[in-house]
Order: C-alpha cells, then sequence, then structure tokens
C-alpha cells in the first residue's frame, strides 16, 4: 500500500452514554496520531445540533463538521449533520448522504461503517461504543472481512444489551474488547504498528 494512504479511525455510538464514550476516547488520542477520525452519533432530528462544539471541548484533535465533497485531512474529527450523514467514497475523501426522510433511520453508523470497509484499504479501525439496538454490528463485520482493526467498548454487565454487546458477538473476532482507556491504547498500538507510520510512544495516551 502507499505510504501516503491515510488511517481511518471510523467511530460509532448513541445517547449520552455513546457521546460520553466519544469525548473520551477523543480526549485521549495523541493529537499527532496520523489518523483521520470519522464519528457517527444518533442524535435527535428535530433539534440543533450541538455536537461539534460539544466534542470539541476536550478533544485533542480539531473537530469539523464536514462538508460534500470535502476532502479529509489527517489528524481531524469529522462529523455530520444528523440529516446528513458521514461517508467515506475514495481514498481520503468523503460526501455527506442527505436523508431528509429518515431512510437510513439507525442504520448510519453501518452507513459509515461500510464505506470505510469498501474504501479505507487496509489502515482502517471501526470502533463501536454505547449505544442501545444493534447499529454498527454489520458495519464493523465488514470493516473485520476487509482487514481492518475492530474495537467495541465494554459496558457493566447490568446494562441492556445494545449496539457493543451485539456488535461483538456478531461476526468474527473483535482486535479489542475494553474501556475506553483500553480501546485508545489498542488505537495507538494498532498505527504504531504500521512501519510506514511514525512511532509514537503509548505514554501518550495516558
Amino acid at each position: 500500500m502507499p505510504t501516503d494512504t491515510p488511517w481511518f479511525l471510523a467511530i460509532g455510538a448513541s445517547g449520552q452514554d455513546g457521546l460520553n464514550d466519544i469525548r473520551a476516547v477523543l480526549t485521549g488520542l495523541p493529537p499527532t496520531l496520523p489518523v483521520i477520525v470519522l464519528v457517527v452519533l444518533h442524535r435527535p432530528w428535530d433539534m440543533v445540533s450541538r455536537l461539534r462544539h460539544i466534542l470539541a471541548e476536550t478533544s485533542s484533535m480539531p473537530v469539523v463538521e464536514a462538508e460534500p465533497g470535502q476532502k479529509f485531512a489527517v489528524g481531524t474529527v469529522y462529523i455530520g449533520l444528523p440529516e446528513q450523514h458521514l461517508t467515506l467514497v475514495e481514498h481520503s475523501f468523503g460526501i455527506l448522504v442527505g436523508d431528509p426522510h429518515r431512510r437510513h433511520r439507525n442504520r448510519t453508523v453501518d452507513l459509515l461503517f461500510d464505506s470505510v470497509a469498501r474504501f479505507g484499504g487496509d489502515r482502517m479501525i471501526g470502533v463501536v461504543l454505547s449505544g442501545q439496538l444493534d447499529d454498527g454490528s454489520r458495519g464493523l463485520a465488514a470493516i473485520n472481512r476487509a482487514g481492518g482493526h475492530v474495537m467495541v467498548v465494554q459496558r457493566c454487565e447490568d446494562r441492556e444489551k445494545g449496539m457493543p454487546e451485539n456488535a461483538a458477538v456478531f461476526e468474527g473476532p473483535i482486535d479489542c474488547i475494553g474501556t475506553t482507556a483500553e480501546i485508545v491504547q489498542a488505537i495507538v498500538a494498532a498505527v504504531n504498528a504500521d512501519r510506514n507510520s511514525p512511532v509514537i510512544t503509548p505514554d501518550a495516551v495516558a
């Protein structure tokens, strides 16, 4: 694979617990980690979204609301608006899938993950964080089949089965099931294992 092919880190979650997980991961990532971060969080469609502002408060990397046909930059976190779903289309270019009639409903994480599995090459990581139902399970399996790394947050045992639990048992092995801190360490380790990526010490995530 060419040395200029970027790493893609795709993260999916839902609800307040999912938002907290996303914030924890984005806070823990080293700001110099050479990844393009694509985030999907299920949100209400009938309310103004403050997600970019909320994530930017603690993220180690800048957070941007993606624009149609935008070329993604390494070291940046991208999100879409609730009615425009973030996807990867080729190399480091993305597209926002308009969905005013909610055709995709609670399958927007799968939509992102499937696009990353198709266009992300072998430098891709899919992460399912807290959330209800099973969005992300199929897309995470697609990333796994395409040769990417797959990770799932481990929640308290008394929680109702949701996105991470369904993803963990859907298909194939999971590279990391753990806390958000352990997922951050696994992400850094996966990127550092690529000899074409700059070395960043695990101490950076402490």
